[in-house]
């Protein structure tokens, strides 16, 4: 069996789109039935290519996101998912990006910008690795980063109760009702070639905290 990590980023092809319908109906719709789950805010997707920002409370938070549209929307995914090339084959197709953690992945920014530019959606998690509790987190700058560089809007997203249906720890899902809120859009401040400055980097890194800040509490006041 070949070791050999695979770095291709993935067209959107007929297949692919066939292979995450698949696993999107068999995980993520599966999933929203046995969590009760509900999603408002849909009208607020842009069309053509975006970055989803939700915040991270589970290792459900991925299939979840897919709830939001139909379309199939790309991922990031630790390097280590594609030690084995057929399966690395396989998480690729069905919109997963690799990415080494712990440093800057520059290859995997590469092909960041590279989906957002031929008009795929990309999801990515600002607050990094899960964490706990009510409060969002500081944010990673990268999500801003990748909007201003691709030209792409910037979404938030409030996903409440995947931490009751998958606590950490937990190895099953408990069926515990989950809300999502997708919120308004809103672009990064750059020259104008794609190019932001440290503090126009911060400024929207700030505002995507409070936005999501914002969707995570009335989402939270939704399953209360």
């Amino acid at each position: 069996m070949s070791d050999k990590v695979v770095t291709k980023p993935g067209r959107d092809t007929r297949w692919n789109r066939i292979l995450y319908g698949f696993w999107r109906v068999v995980i993520g719709l599966t999933l929203r039935v046995y969590t009760r789950g509900t999603v408002e805010g849909r009208e607020n997707l842009p069309d053509g290519a975006f970055v989803l920002a939700p915040v991270h409370r589970s290792y459900i938070d991925t299939p979840i996101s897919t709830w939001v549209q139909v379309r199939r929307m790309r991922y990031l995914g630790k390097d280590s998912m594609w030690k084995w090339e057929r399966l690395g084959k396989m998480f690729t197709a069905m919109g997963a990006i690799p990415v080494s953690r712990g440093s800057i992945d520059r290859e995997a920014l590469k092909r960041c910008i590279d989906v957002l530019t031929s008009g795929q959606p990309l999801v990515l998690f600002p607050e990094g690795e899960r964490k706990d509790g009510p409060t969002v987190h500081p944010l990673m700058d990268g999500a801003a980063f990748l909007a201003a560089k691709a030209g792409v809007p910037l979404v938030p997203v409030g996903i409440a109760g995947s931490d009751r249906a998958m606590p950490r720890k937990a190895k099953f899902v408990f069926p515990r009702k989950v809300h999502v809120i997708v919120g308004e859009p809103f672009m990064v401040d750059t020259d104008g070639r794609g190019r932001a400055s440290r503090a126009q980097l911060g400024a929207a890194t700030e505002r995507l905290r409070t936005e999501i800040q914002a969707l995570y509490d009335r989402a939270l006041d939704r399953i209360s």
